[in-house]
């Protein structure tokens, strides 16, 4: 039991799933637990292009 299977906690992180084994609710609260914030920069405009004189 380790990486490969499905079933464990470990598993389920090395796959990158959900499920019972790794739940997206805190067991001790009930509540959902918040996924880390991915670093997205907001849509920034690009600066025009200069003009050459």
């Amino acid at each position: 039991m380790g990486k490969g299977d499905r079933r464990t906690r470990r598993g389920k992180i090395y796959r990158s799933s959900y499920g019972i084994a790794r739940p997206h609710t805190d067991i001790v609260t009930g509540a959902a637990v918040a996924k880390p914030a991915a670093a997205k920069p907001a849509a920034a405009k690009k600066a025009a292009p200069r003009k050459k004189a």
